[in-house]
C-alpha cells in the first residue's frame, strides 16, 4: 500500500511538473540564443571601433593589427615587427600569462619560436610536451627572484640572450623592467603594458609593492612617458601603441628602429588612450589542444 502511494505522488509530481520543466528550458534556451547574438553585436560594434581607431591614428604601424591569439591587435603588429627585423625564429619570455589561452607570444609559438613564460596561475594546457621549446615557470614575480627566474628560463635554451618580452603583471611592471635592463637583458622588442589613464608627457609610477595585486582600478603599472623615459636610458624606442584598447605598448632598440621610417617620433603622436571595452566573443575561443598541438609539432 505504502509503494502503491509513492508511485501515484511521483506520477503526480511528474504530470505537474513536465510542462514547468518544458517551459524553463525553453526559455533558457531563448536566454542562450539572445546572450549570443547580443555578444556578436558587440563584438562586430567593437571590431569597427578598432578598425576606425587604427585608421584614425597617426601612425601606419597600427594598420597591421590583427587578433589571433592576442588579447586584442597585439599579434598583427608583433608579426609585422619581427617581419621586418628578419626574425624567422627566436626566443621570448612572456610575464603575466593567465591560464595560457589568449597571450602576446602564442603567435609565436606557433611561428616556430622558443620561449618562456613566468605566472602565478596554472595552465590550462600540458606544458610539459615539448621542454626544447617552451617551459613555464610557475611563480610570484618579486624584485627578489626576477633575475633567478630569468636565468632558469634563458639557461633551459643555453643562452643568454632574448629577442622579444611581453610583460603585463598589472602592477610593479615598471620596476621589473628596469631591474632587467640593469642586469643587462636586453630584448630586441618589448611589449610592455602601460597604464592609458595618464597621457604624455605625465610620468607616473605606482610605489613598489612585492605582494601587489591588481584590484580593478587604475592603480596599476606606469604611464607610456614614464615608460619611454626609462627605455631611452638603454637606447629603446617607442614604436606604436595597439589601437583596439590602448594598453600594450611595442619597444624596439634604436638600431631596430632604423626599420620602421614612417613611424611618428613624437610621442603623442603614438600614443593610445584607454579604450578598454574589450570584445566577448571575438574569434574562436582558443582550445588547450590547440597550443598542445603546436608544442608537440614543433
Amino acid at each position: 500500500m505504502l509503494r502503491f502511494s509513492r508511485n501515484l505522488l511521483r506520477r503526480v509530481r511528474d504530470t505537474l511538473t513536465r510542462p514547468l520543466a518544458h517551459e524553463l528550458s525553453a526559455q533558457t534556451h531563448e536566454l542562450s540564443a539572445q546572450t549570443w547574438v547580443q555578444r556578436s553585436q558587440h563584438d562586430f560594434l567593437m571590431r569597427e571601433e578598432w578598425v576606425r581607431s587604427a585608421n584614425a591614428t597617426e601612425n601606419p604601424l597600427n594598420r597591421f593589427g590583427a587578433k589571433y591569439f592576442s588579447q586584442t591587435d597585439e599579434d598583427g603588429i608583433t608579426l609585422e615587427i619581427v617581419k621586418r627585423l628578419g626574425m624567422k625564429d627566436g626566443i621570448f619570455a612572456e610575464l603575466g600569462v593567465g591560464n595560457g589561452l589568449e597571450n602576446n607570444t602564442l603567435i609565436l609559438l606557433a611561428s616556430g619560436w622558443r620561449g618562456f613564460w613566468i605566472g602565478g596561475q596554472d595552465l590550462a594546457f600540458d606544458h610539459t610536451l615539448n621542454p626544447q621549446r617552451f617551459l613555464f615557470l610557475k611563480d610570484w614575480v618579486s624584485l627578489d627572484n626576477i633575475l633567478s627566474l630569468f636565468k632558469k628560463g634563458l639557461g633551459n635554451f643555453g643562452t643568454t640572450e632574448l629577442d622579444l618580452l611581453s610583460l603585463d603583471l598589472d602592477g610593479n611592471d615598471y620596476y621589473f623592467v628596469q631591474e632587467l635592463l640593469k642586469a643587462s637583458i636586453r630584448p630586441k622588442i618589448f611589449i610592455l603594458e602601460y597604464n592609458a589613464k595618464f597621457p604624455p608627457p605625465i610620468k607616473w609610477i605606482i610605489s613598489y609593492n612585492s605582494i601587489h595585486r591588481w584590484d580593478g582600478t587604475d592603480y596599476f603599472g606606469a604611464s607610456l612617458a614614464a615608460f619611454c623615459e626609462l627605455l631611452a636610458q638603454f637606447s629603446y624606442t617607442l614604436l606604436c601603441c595597439n589601437a583596439a584598447t590602448g594598453a600594450n605598448a611595442f619597444f624596439v632598440t634604436n638600431e631596430c628602429a632604423a626599420c620602421f621610417p614612417e613611424v611618428p617620433k613624437r610621442i603623442e603622436d603614438i600614443f593610445v588612450d584607454c579604450r578598454y571595452q574589450l570584445p566577448l566573443n571575438w574569434g574562436l575561443r582558443s582550445s588547450p589542444k590547440t597550443i598542445e598541438r603546436m608544442l608537440q609539432t614543433g
